[in-house]
């Protein structure tokens, strides 16, 4: 079983596309005051929608907590409406960015192709990427779940990738369902030396977490497996007690 190379866990809030500018602040604000008894076991970033980033990253000064974004584009800049680089980001003080959500991937067409570049522009920007891959329910109930997330580990990362890869199993996103533990640690585990395979780093300098219906109830148990390094969490990140609650479960496994 492949050991993580810390147990200082990553806890990554996905906030999706909610939040207003008086819920986003007060929501900012109470997790960066709970934060305060969390202790060194985890790093904690909060990703809000685009709107609400400056206002974030003013609530979050002097926090431990880190800023991170949902995505970006593969370009520094130019006549692409709606859409924010990397550089802009990197303006607002963000410092992580998730890229290849299976949202993204399913609704916005996104290839692992056009992840692989944006995984390029985020690191030149100076962003840590967080790399999602996953597989369907069709996938898994064919037996297919490691040779898909094979392929997207090799496409989607490039060489010298030095970010953050998050395995979410599509079929648990949203669902309130969550792989088992062993099925997280040989999926997690595979993932590593998949990675080891096919970056020209050691594969322990990447830190992988696990993202699928994350809940504070269940989230001691899934970082506690030594191959997992750390949880991307969607809904229980919108209530500071539940995403708190999952901060605090990281520092009761390193205690």
């Amino acid at each position: 079983m492949q050991q993580a190379s810390s147990r200082r866990h990553l806890i990554v809030g996905n906030w999706k596309m909610n939040g207003l500018s008086a819920g986003s602040l007060e929501l900012a604000k109470a997790v960066a005051e709970g934060a305060r008894d969390v202790g060194p076991a985890a790093r904690l970033v909060i990703c809000p929608p685009f709107t609400q980033l400056a206002a974030v990253a003013k609530a979050l000064e002097g926090s431990k907590i880190q800023l991170g974004a949902q995505d970006c584009h593969q370009s520094p800049s130019g006549a692409h409406t709606g859409d924010i680089s990397a550089d802009m980001l990197v303006d607002l003080d963000v410092g992580f960015v998730i890229l290849g959500h299976s949202e993204r991937r399913q609704h916005h067409h996104e290839t692992d192709g056009l992840v692989q570049a944006k995984v390029k522009a985020a690191e030149k920007a100076g962003l840590t990427p967080i790399v999602c891959v996953g597989e369907t329910a069709q996938q898994r109930d064919e037996g297919h779940t490691l040779e898909a997330l094979g392929e997207q580990i090799s496409k989607s990362l490039p060489k010298d990738f030095s970010g953050v890869v998050a395995y979410e199993p599509i079929w648990a996103i949203g669902s309130g369902r969550s792989a088992s533990v062993k099925e997280i640690d040989e999926t997690i585990s595979h993932l590593h030396d998949v990675i080891g395979r096919h970056l020209d780093v050691d594969d322990k300098s990447v830190s992988i977490l696990y993202g699928g219906s994350v809940t504070a109830r269940d989230a001691a148990s899934i970082l506690s497996i030594p191959a997992v390094g750390g949880v991307l969490v969607g809904g229980a990140s919108l209530s500071a007690e539940s995403f708190l609650g999952i901060a605090r479960a990281a520092l009761a496994t390193t205690a």
